[in-house]
Parts: structure tokens; C-alpha cells; sequence
């Protein structure tokens, strides 16, 4: 590839979706980009490049959701899930009891993995949730694995990763050689197609954000602009998740980890003192 169809590659990508390519991973390009370029008829990447150039924007859709990693399972890591039934939902549950509400927020939601493992959740403690209005909210850049997500069907590898078997024969039905979801638990998840780096204003204010393993694709500007995006659509006494090699701290005031929580941070905006999860 051509150093300069590489940096103007890697200046649209940043652009576009925040997803930092340094040159040492030109092979990546190469390899996700070549499948785009046959499906259009161009014989290689110079092709494709000089296509962009003449601001192709379906061609340069399909080249960010070729370039977006859509790595995701059930349940994945699973403490950050436990922890969310044990300390985050009671917590919830007592500092929402007036209004008897509250809403999640999935971002970079890739293929709807990770927002049902929370619906589940929902749906085993529905008991303590009846007269409650919860929404879960999925978001993600790639209309394409929205799609996917939308339709709830996994394969059988994809559901051995991480689901216990107990969910697996509760809340799907085999289908042909795919799983799929139980349309109740598919209900309660809202799937939006979303930037991280746009305006998220019309998403409305979350009570808990899950971002886990995103801001690792992004340089330290980048994140501490997705971070501070973030915080404002959270409320005062907000809950924000992480992924295990991420943090706020040298990137973001906005946020401060929540002692004996890890990976899990509170908002932390002025005048604002805390609230109660810190001490759960």
C-alpha cells in the first residue's frame, strides 16, 4: 500500500470513528479492506482510495464498518456482571424507588451480546422490579451488526462463549443450526445506530453506561473526549463500566473509580459529592 493511501485511510478512519492505525498495522487494512474492494469491482486498495477521495460516503460506511472490531460474547468477564446484580441493581433499586426507573446505556453495543446479558439480569430479578419501568439502550457505529444484534440469532459457538447453560435453556430456542434469543428478552433492548464521537444529546441521561473495551482503540485525546461525552448523558449519581485495561485517571476529571469497584466508575461533576454504590 501506499504511504500516502495509507495516512489518508487512517486520517478518515480517526475522523470518522475515532480508531487510531498506526503504520505497523497496514496489514489490517489490507485485510479488511480487500473483501470491500472485490465486492465493488476495483482490483486492489488504490482503487478503492481513490474512490474515497471523491467523497464516496457509502463506500467510506462500508470501509468503517469493515475497519470496526465487533469482538463481543455473553456475560464477558463475567465479575462486571455479577457485580451489576449484586451491588449496582440494589443500589438502584433504593436510590430510584420514588420513580421506580432507570436506564441503561450499552455503548459500542457490537452484536447485542453484552446489552441481553444485562436484559437477562432484568429478567431473573423481575420480582424485585414489578411495577418498574427499565430501558436498555445499544448503540454501536456499524448499521450492519446492529442488524445482526436486532435479530437475536447466534451460532452455537457464540452462545458457549460465556452464556451459562441454564440461560442457554431459558431464554433461547434452536432455530436450523442457530440460537435465537426469546423475543421478550429481545424487547427490552432498543438498538440505535451511534457515534461515540457525535453529539449524543437525543440519547437522553443513563444511570448506568457500559463501555467496555472501547476507548483502548483510541488515543488519549479521543478517549477523554468519548469520556466527557459520556458524562454528560449520565446523571448526577451515574454508574460508568470499563473494560479491564481501561481507566479515567490522566484522561478524564469527569469520572473517579469507585473504591473496592474496579473498572467501575462514578460521575464526578462540580458540586456533586457522591453517591451511595461507593459504600455498598
Amino acid at each position: 500500500m501506499k504511504p500516502e493511501d495509507f495516512d489518508f485511510l487512517a486520517k478518515m478512519l480517526k475522523d470518522r470513528s475515532g480508531l487510531v492505525l498506526t503504520k505497523d498495522k497496514s496489514y489490517l487494512l489490507e485485510s479488511r479492506l480487500m473483501p470491500v474492494a472485490r465486492k465493488r469491482g476495483y482490483k486492489g486498495l488504490e482503487e478503492l482510495v481513490a474512490q474515497l477521495r471523491k467523497r464516496d460516503e457509502a463506500l467510506a460506511v462500508d470501509v468503517t464498518e469493515a475497519m470496526t472490531t465487533n469482538e463481543s460474547f455473553f456475560f464477558r468477564d463475567q465479575k462486571p456482571f455479577d457485580q451489576f446484580r449484586q451491588v449496582v441493581l440494589p443500589n438502584l433499586l433504593a436510590t430510584r424507588a420514588t420513580k421506580k426507573s432507570f436506564r441503561i446505556w450499552c455503548a459500542a453495543a457490537s452484536s447485542g451480546q453484552e446489552p441481553y446479558s444485562l436484559a437477562m439480569i432484568l429478567k431473573e430479578e423481575s420480582a424485585k422490579l414489578a411495577g418498574w419501568k427499565t430501558e436498555i439502550v445499544g448503540t454501536d457505529i456499524s448499521r450492519e451488526i446492529l442488524q445482526k444484534a436486532r435479530a437475536g440469532l447466534y451460532s452455537q459457538f457464540e452462545v458457549q462463549r460465556g452464556l451459562p447453560i441454564q440461560m442457554l435453556v431459558k431464554y433461547f430456542k434452536k432455530r436450523d443450526d442457530q440460537w435465537e434469543i426469546d423475543p421478550a428478552i429481545r424487547a427490552m433492548v432498543q438498538y440505535k445506530e451511534w457515534n461515540l464521537l457525535g453529539d449524543l444529546g437525543a440519547l437522553g441521561s443513563f444511570d448506568v453506561v457500559f463501555c467496555r473495551n472501547v476507548l483502548i482503540y483510541f488515543d488519549q485525546d479521543t478517549k477523554g473526549v468519548v469520556l466527557d461525552n459520556i458524562s454528560r448523558q449520565m446523571n448526577d449519581d451515574g454508574v460508568l463500566y470499563l473494560g479491564g485495561a481501561e481507566t479515567v485517571l490522566g484522561i478524564s476529571e469527569r469520572f473517579k473509580p469507585i473504591p473496592s469497584q474496579r473498572g467501575v466508575y462514578a460521575v464526578s461533576k462540580p458540586g456533586y459529592t457522591g453517591g451511595t454504590l461507593g459504600a455498598a
